[in-house]
């Protein structure tokens, strides 16, 4: 997380909405020989005291001791900023380049779940997302072929993580002037998807 307090000024609420939104993360643990990471997606419950996930059985991190104190790093659009977009140097001097981007961080612990917990889980995550896609009937496991899915399902383990704290980096020019804000805005809107969606995040604070 970012330590100027400019950029961490968004609500609980808010980091957590767009945490259930991407669904999707970097898990992280301490492990025995050092730190361990597995992109992960994950489902957060209705208030959001836990999420569950699933790991292949051979991820390093399923076998890692737990419960174990654990983080969730969720990352948004992210963009690279140019002084030059600021004004010319003799109006605006001395900026220099930086980066902007949208990060929570869910810190808990993260503990093993009954084996009978995966199905329920992994049915509820690909209702999640299959519910976001327009224009298909959604897919279910009961497509499979009998024997697949629990023969699948052998080869990763449920976990869940419990959510003890919400931190939130919205790094978005915060600390500049409006004005050089919204030239920064202009400029990142006419890059990729990932920069426009920046320019627009910062038009709604100017």
């Amino acid at each position: 997380m970012h330590p100027n307090p400019a950029f961490r000024q968004e609500p609980r609420d808010r980091n957590l909405a767009f945490a259930r939104a991407r669904g999707f993360g970097v898990l992280t643990v301490n492990g025995p020989e050092g730190p361990l990471a597995a992109h992960v997606p994950f489902l957060l419950n209705e208030d959001a005291s836990f999420a569950e996930l699933h790991l292949a059985r051979s991820n390093p991190i399923a076998r890692a001791g737990l419960p174990l104190p654990a983080l969730i790093a969720v990352a948004g659009p992210d963009t690279y900023i140019s002084p030059d977009w600021y004004g010319p140097h003799e109006q605006v001097p001395d900026q220099v380049p930086t980066w902007n981007y949208i990060a929570v961080h869910l810190r808990g612990t993260l503990e093993p779940l009954p084996d009978d917990a995966l199905r329920p889980h992994v049915d509820a995550l690909s209702a999640e997302h299959e519910g976001r896609i327009a224009g298909k009937r959604p897919w279910t496991s009961a497509k499979m072929t009998e024997g697949a899915m629990p023969r699948m399902m052998r080869m990763i383990l449920p976990f869940r993580f419990q959510v003890a704290s919400v931190d939130g980096t919205w790094k978005l020019n915060q600390n500049k002037a409006p004005d050089l804000r919204a030239r920064a805005a202009e400029a990142l809107s006419r890059g990729d998807a990932s920069a426009q969606a920046i320019a627009a995040l910062i038009r709604e604070g100017i």
